[in-house]
């Protein structure tokens, strides 16, 4: 699971409205308003169902089971023993000597390349898998080898051999373009049961279940369970416009609350994998914010919008543009950065190497630099980001052992009763499913030391896990202060 009320799966929910006729408007109204153009509910979904179903193909992956260290073994004895028989029983009764069952998954797919054989579904569905079978719609089964994976957006590229089989694939649609509203169709393979078709609308769009740094999820009511993850939503001109991902659920069947991965972002990964067998994201060099209405104001902005820069990488490809601390990046090859959360995403999308015009606020006026966008997968191999601390409103995020902090201020003090000759940083919230949650920090706790250095700042805490990290150890000390009373605890490095 990627978060702790987020079961991963796919999506697909029939919901088939009423249109409702608008209410006659009273004879002493001057200005005749007109009711907006609903257009029909498709009578069926059949004819597209069709169509589209034999581009869908069922997963199903397994993993070599791995034996525990502290098994029981059979002891060695010479040939002929009369304890070789003895321990054989005894082994045998407790299980020894017999295969462990391997771990297997279910998802579903869809075929994008028919040519050649190329299949794209979740991460998830097949991550470390030994073996991957597909089984397309005419129930003909065939193995399946693993191209590439990215964790971050959850898509992986299978690829099959092509020859003797009739392949149908299927096109991605413009995810930009969708309306809350607008129908959508979903195609899956629920619970193993084979190929399934459901319907629903876009709920909403944009969503983000903190579930990757990437998460701009299509939400559907399309009902979604095990099994579905992977699979295609379709619009309905029969492009793919997501990948069912993931469903809000308390119980883990579906409750019409499912998230896809838009086809504006996963499109470019596809090919990405396919091209190259991995992503080869763009990335800035730079450490961003949130520009609340105070920031914005402070710095002569019209209004709370773009991407604060609070710190660049040394050498990195802005600081080569002449970006600095403090500027507000508000638009990237002439996408607007509406807020913080877009500017990851957009540079992500730019090709490595090219030019990228940047415009930014500074100084109570606009500038422009250009920038040559670096890699971010090699920016991460040599340590420049291997924390990936971003700040937000709610504080820093040290996110390798999920930690949120902010400095201490009388606000602060007040708000978590911490005295005030207490000194260091607070801890403002702390991520789900995190070694920081593992360990019991909370909310209010303060970080007094980190390997045995004073903090003041949420940046010294970042500074040194990412040195830490960058000299192989596995862990950090921290001192917490909680309720006038020191303790220290170890928060484990990935």
């Amino acid at each position: 699971m990627r978060n702790a009320k987020f079961t991963l799966i796919l999506y697909a929910a029939a919901l088939i409205g009423t249109v409702h006729t608008p209410p006659v408007l009273a004879k002493d109204v001057t200005e005749e308003v007109s009711p907006p153009v609903v257009s029909m509910v498709p009578a069926t979904f059949a004819d597209i169902a069709e169509k589209l179903t034999p581009a869908v193909v069922n997963i199903s992956s397994t993993q070599k089971a791995v034996v525990p260290e502290d098994y029981p073994q059979m002891p060695q004895f010479p040939e002929g023993s009369p304890f070789e028989e003895f321990f054989e029983e005894f082994m045998q009764r407790r299980g020894g000597g017999m295969a462990m069952p391997p771990a297997a998954s279910l998802g579903s797919g869809f075929i994008v390349d028919a040519q050649n054989g190329y299949i794209v579904t979740n991460n998830h569905v097949v991550r470390d898998a030994d073996d991957v079978q597909i089984t397309l719609y005419n129930d003909v089964t065939i193995s399946a080898e693993i191209i590439g994976t990215d964790d971050k957006t959850d898509i992986a590229v299978l690829k099959v051999n092509p020859e003797g089989l009739d392949l149908k694939s299927v096109s991605f649609g413009d995810s930009d373009i969708l309306r809350v509203g607008d129908w959508t169709l979903a195609i899956g393979n629920p619970f193993g049961l084979g190929g399934s078709v459901t319907a629903g609308i876009v709920s909403a769009r944009a969503r983000d279940i903190n579930s990757g740094p990437y998460d701009d999820y299509i939400q559907t009511d399309a009902s979604i369970n095990r099994g579905n993850s992977g699979g295609p939503l379709f619009n309905m001109k029969g492009e793919v416009i997501g990948i069912n991902t993931a469903i809000f659920s308390p119980t883990g069947g579906s409750v019409g609350i499912g998230f896809s991965i838009p086809s504006a972002l996963a499109n470019p990964v596809v090919n990405q994998i396919i091209k190259y067998g991995r992503t080869r994201r763009g990335w800035l060099g730079v450490r961003i914010q949130t520009v609340t209405d105070e920031i914005a104001e402070s710095l002569g902005l019209d209004k709370a919008r773009g991407a604060l820069v609070a710190s660049i990488t040394e050498d990195g490809p802005a600081d080569k543009a002449g970006l600095q601390a403090g500027d507000i990046i508000l638009e990237l090859n002439q996408q607007e950065i509406r807020e913080m959360k877009y500017l990851p995403r957009i540079v992500a999308e730019n090709d490595v190497g090219t030019q990228a015009n940047v415009k930014f606020w500074r100084d109570g006026k606009m500038g422009s630099a250009t920038v040559t966008i670096g890699e971010l997968e090699k920016a991460e191999e040599e340590g420049l980001v291997s924390d990936d601390a971003v700040l937000s409103q709610r504080g820093v995020e040290a996110t390798s052992v999920g930690l949120v902090m902010l400095s201490l201020d009388d606000t602060l003090r007040e708000q978590f009763n911490i005295p005030a000759t207490t000194k260091g940083i607070v801890i403002t919230d702390v991520l789900p499913n995190s070694e920081a949650l593992k360990k019991g920090l909370v909310k209010g706790n303060v970080i007094v030391e980190i390997n045995q250095q004073a903090v003041s700042e949420p940046q010294d805490v970042v500074d040194v896990i990412e040195k830490a990290q960058k000299n192989g150890k596995s862990s950090v000390l921290l001192l917490i202060e909680s309720n006038g009373a020191k303790a220290f605890v170890a928060l484990r490095l990935p």
